[in-house]
C-alpha cells in the first residue's frame, strides 16, 4: 500500500477511506497550516484539541479548549482549504445532549467527521498519564446521540477509547466493539503501548470498521510510518501535535537568536522572506481579484 497524500482534496473522507491508500491526516490549529499542509499535497487533515490549545492559550492539552472556540477555529479553516477536516470532540464537552449540540457545531462549520472520547471531563492528552474513563454505557449514549444529531451520514462519528492505559487492551476492545455497534463509523483505540498490540486491533476488527491510529513523536504508542501502519491493517493515521512540536523547538531557536543577535540574519536560511510569504499566501492574485471590483 501507499500513503494516499495524492488524492484530489475534494475527495470526500468516506470515498477516502473507502481507497487502496492509508489517509494521512497531519495536525493543523489554523487557516494557516491548514493552507500549508493542503498544498504539500495531504488529501485529509486533523483539527487537533491538543494544538489550539497549546496555540491559542498557551497551555497544555487538560481539557481547557472549549467546543465554541474549536467551532471558531474550524471555520475560519474550511473558508481556506477545499479537502475534508476530522476535527477533535474531546469528551463532547458533557454528556449526549452536550454530545448532540457540539456535533451540529461542527457539522455547521464544516467538519467531515469529529472524534468523540470516553475520557472523564476534565480530559487530558491520550498520551499523559493518569486519565480516567467513563462506564462504556454512557459512551456508547454518546455515540448513538453524535449519530442521532448529524445532518448527513457523510459527516463520520470516531470513536476513542482511552481505556488501554486504565483497563488494559481487551476491555478497551471490548469497549471499541460496542461503540462499533452504537453506530461509530471509525474505531480508535488510543495510546496502545507496542506494535503487538497495533496488531492486534487489527486482529480484533478485520474490516468491521476503518481503524485509526495516532501517531505522537515521545508519546506511548511506537512511532510508525504510514506504510507500516497501513501495512497491519490501518486506515487512517493522524500526526496530530508534530507541528506544533516542531514549531515550539524554532520559535526557541529564532526568538533565542534575536534576543541574542539583536538581527534574524543567522536565521534567514530558515525562514521565508517578504516576498516568499507573499508568493506562498497567493498575495498578488488576491489583490488582482480586487481590482476588478474597484471602481
Amino acid at each position: 500500500m501507499t500513503i494516499g497524500t495524492m488524492m484530489q482534496a475534494t475527495s470526500g473522507l468516506p470515498e477516502q477511506l473507502r481507497g487502496t491508500d492509508i489517509v494521512v491526516a497531519p495536525g493543523i490549529y489554523d487557516a494557516f497550516t491548514a493552507f500549508v499542509a493542503e498544498r504539500a499535497g495531504f488529501s485529509c487533515l486533523y483539527l487537533s484539541g491538543a494544538n489550539v490549545a497549546y496555540t491559542r492559550l498557551g497551555r497544555p492539552d487538560i481539557g481547557l479548549v472549549t467546543a465554541t472556540e474549536m467551532a471558531e477555529t474550524l471555520s475560519l479553516i474550511t473558508a481556506r482549504v477545499a479537502c475534508p477536516i476530522i476535527v477533535d470532540g474531546d469528551t463532547g464537552y458533557g454528556n449526549a445532549l452536550n454530545t448532540q449540540r457540539t456535533v451540529r457545531l461542527f457539522e455547521r462549520a464544516g467538519a467531515a467527521a469529529i472524534q468523540i472520547e470516553d475520557q472523564t471531563f476534565p480530559k487530558r492528552c491520550g498520551h499523559l498519564r493518569n486519565k480516567s474513563v467513563i462506564t462504556s454505557g454512557e459512551m456508547v449514549g454518546k455515540i448513538k446521540a453524535a449519530v442521532d444529531a448529524r445532518a448527513s451520514e457523510r459527516m463520520l462519528v470516531i470513536a476513542r477509547t482511552d481505556a488501554v492505559a486504565v483497563e488494559g487492551l481487551e476491555p478497551a476492545l471490548e469497549r471499541a466493539a460496542r461503540y462499533a455497534e452504537a453506530g461509530a463509523d471509525i474505531l480508535f483505540v488510543e495510546a496502545p503501548p507496542s506494535r503487538d498490540d497495533l496488531a492486534a486491533i487489527r486482529t480484533r476488527f478485520g474490516d468491521q470498521r476503518p481503524l485509526m491510529a495516532n501517531m505522537v513523536e515521545g508519546g506511548r504508542t511506537p512511532t510508525l510510518s504510514a506504510n507500516e501502519l497501513a501495512q497491519i491493517g490501518f486506515k487512517l493515521v493522524i500526526f496530530p501535535g508534530g507541528i506544533v512540536r516542531a514549531l515550539g523547538r524554532l520559535t526557541q531557536d529564532y526568538y533565542g537568536n534575536l534576543r541574542q543577535q539583536g538581527s534574524n540574519a543567522a536565521m534567514k536560511d530558515r525562514m521565508l522572506d517578504f516576498d516568499g510569504l507573499n508568493d506562498l499566501l497567493g498575495t498578488d492574485a488576491l489583490l488582482a481579484d480586487a481590482a476588478q471590483y474597484e471602481g
